[in-house]
């Protein structure tokens, strides 16, 4: 399955690094970064359970310290391939 996950809105608190890891121990595959507005942008790919898990985490919990306004998911589709060969942050 593959999630296109956007406008997470935080504070300042290293989200994407947090969120490398929190994808790293549930075998994600993709990207994360902030945007330019202050919300985080990324891609992410795994299977249902692993990507409906990371939904959660980034919609309720997120890293220690930020305040999360909403999880817009989109772009939810099946894979037969993934497209990235791990999970990253980018700038």
């Amino acid at each position: 399955m593959s999630l296109s996950s956007s406008s997470v809105k935080m504070i300042r608190c290293n989200f994407p690094k947090v969120a490398k890891d929190q994808a790293d121990a549930l075998g994600l595959l993709g990207w994360i970064k902030n945007t330019k507005t202050g919300s985080i942008l990324g891609r992410m790919q795994g299977t249902e359970s692993a990507c409906s898990q990371m939904e959660r985490w980034l919609s309720e919990e997120g890293s220690p310290g930020s305040m999360i306004e909403r999880c817009d998911v989109t772009n939810r589709k099946k894979i037969t391939r993934p497209d990235y060969q791990k999970f990253k942050v980018t700038f």
